[in-house]
């Protein structure tokens, strides 16, 4: 998956951990984006959750390319798309 994706549905992201992990938990994502570069301390804790609730996860390469392509100029771990 790409960070295309993310480009095309700007106004229904979700951008950090805390905000994708609880937006998961109201069953309110559709889609989930991992950085791989980001602590997988972390990073497990979204990846795993998105497979018990049947979260389509994607990894991606980089923290710095994935807030960019959300709109923001800094990094970040995770971003989830909210569903429609």
């Amino acid at each position: 998956m790409s960070y295309e994706k993310l480009t095309h549905v700007q106004s229904r992201i979700i951008i950090g951990m805390k905000q994708t992990l609880k937006a998961m938990n109201h069953g309110e994502v559709s889609d989930v984006f991992v950085a791989m570069d980001a602590d997988e301390h972390l990073i497990k804790q979204v990846m795993n959750l998105a497979e018990r609730l049947n979260i389509t996860c994607h990894q991606v390469d980089s923290k710095k390319k994935l807030g960019l392509a959300s709109g923001i100029e800094i990094g970040t771990s995770t971003v989830a798309i909210r569903k429609e």
